[in-house]
């Protein structure tokens, strides 16, 4: 099946899609533009609702509010068009940005930062109380996260590393550990940027520079390819009523001669292949 372009708003780094399941709408963002917005499937609109500082990822509250991971390792929370800050600024990362962003079942959110000049990435785990925990550091380029359908393992991207690795996740305290390889696609074109994983287990990987989504088993083997018609795609969710939709994003928007047609535009697809909510955050 043919991706169906929903909007193009020739975004540089578009990323993130979350559906809202109260709004009924989908959610994505344009990195270093500084720029969000939604989709609205019943109606077909779409518009832009926010501009400012840059939004690296987000999740979406418990009460329906967006929470913004931003620059200099700031987090605010987006509603009705204003920010309340949740924390002004990580000191050790005043020369960086927040990039994916991942909230588990208890509320609490994993949150990568980029490199600086200096030293690579780090993980951190932000808990509802707002606590802030460093969980990795020397991470190249922190990217997409996931759990396995029982919710004892968690999926985590470094870019960088062309790897997708497997954590045992503690569900009670948010603690990873036992660290190893679940996808190591180094000898492939592209590398993996966002994923989600659907009702069955199976994980969706973004290639960016490799034009398409990657499905992978979860014996880590590789079950199918979606190709579209831009270079890099970035990340994906699931979405809809029934979670049968799924909300792919682009980036190279700002030049489609290199990086296709489709650069910089949300996609849609419909593969008869179920998905599963996100979790929301729940900081106070």
């Amino acid at each position: 099946m043919e991706p169906e372009l929903i909007a193009d708003y020739q975004c540089v780094t578009g990323e993130g899609p979350l559906w809202h399941p109260t709004e009924q709408r989908v959610y994505w963002a344009d990195i270093p533009q500084g720029r969000l917005f939604r989709y609205d499937p019943k109606t077909g609109a779409h518009e832009q609702c926010y501009s400012g500082e840059v939004v690296g990822g987000f999740t979406i509250q418990d009460d329906g509010a967006l929470l913004l991971f931003m620059a200099r390792g700031a987090v605010k929370i987006w509603r009705d068009g204003q920010l309340e800050t949740i924390l002004e600024e990580i000191p050790d990362e005043r020369e960086t940005r927040f990039n994916d962003v991942f909230a588990d079942p208890e509320g609490r959110v994993f949150c990568g930062t980029m490199p600086t000049k200096e030293r690579l990435g780090r993980l951190y785990r932000l808990d509802p109380d707002r606590k802030l925990t460093l969980l990795l550091e020397g991470i190249g380029t922190s990217n997409g996260m996931g759990l396995t359908l029982d919710h004892k393992q968690l999926y985590y991207t470094d870019s960088s590393a062309k790897k997708i690795y497997l954590f045992d996740y503690d569900r009670g305290s948010g603690a990873i550990s036992n660290q190893r390889v679940f996808v190591d696609s180094g000898d492939e074109e592209g590398v993996p940027d966002g994923m989600t994983v659907d009702a069955e287990g199976y994980v969706w990987s973004a290639r960016w520079d490799g034009y398409r989504l990657t499905r992978y088993a979860p014996d880590g083997s590789e079950e199918r390819r979606v190709l579209f018609p831009a270079k890099k795609v970035s990340s994906v969710t699931f979405g809809g009523p029934d979670y049968m939709d799924m909300y792919v994003t682009t980036a190279g928007g700002n030049n489609k001669v290199e990086n296709g047609p489709g650069a910089g535009a949300l996609f849609r697809l419909r593969l008869g292949i179920q998905g599963l909510p996100e979790f929301p955050s729940r900081i106070r």
